[in-house]
């Protein structure tokens, strides 16, 4: 009987590429305060009234795009995540996947630990860098399911709680470090020719949050430099970006389209992407990266061509080997 729960949590996908699968998805990532701030009052009405009523069909658009046989991309490496990191772990752990914003939930993520009798827990964002758009994010819904769904002065719905440990950062880990420069090594090794410059995208996040205290920008360039350095590039080689911005206000950056769309005129013919921030490819790799970003380099002059994006880690063993490791750290007290 498995000892120990271990819950990987990733943002979310739409079950379909359809507007109306899509909408939901986004009615509730849009909607997490830890996402947009903004006071419900300003905001729901501009989410609701606009918002919803036309960024589904662009985005479902997109999905469909990417979309594989089997579903969604990112619920399908997160699901061999999960398969990769229980075989590893062994009948000792019982290994579940929550997404933030769709399904499989957090909520049954708990209740199907809870049913095998498990009252230990570790969470386990798949998000290297903090950030309080996504870490906190999985730690709020984490706590909230753990329990149970209702108010300090409302009906007792859960009598007894598990225990909790979060998984800290793993941004400058060097087992996460070591995992990117081999998956690299093995990506460089496919290619026909050797990239002449290499940009390092992470998903942005709106400037002001920055100001309020929100480190992951630093954690960003942390990590940055050191996969920089165990690929033994030289500081020209290399740039870092940030992507995916949304709404009217000012961003970290530079900007990853932005910086795409310049490398041509500064003679780099042969550049290649890479997502240091993202473990499970997603629609913001394999669309914003891959296909815009391509469009983005011949857009600015370049041979589209000669444009790469390198797959996130996924299931690659080293990186799920880190994982299992860190897990097991987490776990000491809590094993035999």
């Amino acid at each position: 009987m498995s000892s120990v729960g271990v819950i990987l949590s990733q943002i979310g996908t739409p079950l379909e590429p359809t507007a109306q699968s899509v909408r939901p998805y986004l009615r509730k990532f849009l909607s997490d305060r830890r996402i947009i701030d903004y006071s419900p009052w300003l905001w729901q009405p501009l989410l609701r009234g606009i918002i919803l009523r036309t960024r589904p069909r662009k985005s479902a658009k997109l999905y469909r795009e990417i979309w594989q046989k089997e579903g969604s991309p990112l619920l399908i490496h997160s699901l061999a995540q999960q398969s990769g990191l229980q075989s590893r772990l062994g009948a000792e752990f019982q290994v579940e996947l929550a997404l933030a914003y769709s399904e499989p939930s957090m909520e049954q993520a708990m209740t199907s630990l809870e049913s095998a009798g498990i009252t230990r827990i570790i969470i386990v964002p798949l998000f290297p860098q903090y950030s309080s758009t996504t870490s906190a994010s999985v730690y709020d819904q984490a706590c909230f399911a753990a329990l149970g769904r209702r108010s300090i002065s409302g009906p007792v719905s859960k009598r007894y709680i598990p225990a909790l440990r979060f998984m800290d950062a793993y941004y400058r880990e060097p087992g996460y470090i070591s995992a990117m420069q081999s998956h690299l090594y093995c990506y460089l090794e496919s290619m026909n020719a050797t990239p002449d410059y290499y940009v390092l995208s992470f998903h942005g996040i709106p400037k002001r949050y920055i100001d309020t205290g929100d480190p992951y920008p630093q954690q960003c360039m942390e990590t940055a430099k050191l996969l920089a350095e165990a690929m033994g590039w030289d500081s020209d080689r290399y740039e870092v970006t940030f992507q995916s911005r949304f709404g009217p206000e000012e961003w970290v950056g530079p900007a990853t389209d932005q910086v795409l769309g310049q490398l041509a005129e500064r003679g780099i013919k042969k550049p290649l992407i890479f997502s240091p921030g993202l473990v499970t490819d997603c629609l913001e790799t394999l669309h914003e990266l891959a296909i815009e970003g391509r469009e983005q380099f011949a857009d600015g002059g370049g041979d589209a061509q000669q444009f790469n994006a390198a797959p996130c880690l996924n299931d690659h063993a080293q990186w799920l080997d880190f994982l299992s490791q860190q897990v097991q750290k987490n776990a000491l007290g809590w094993t035999d």
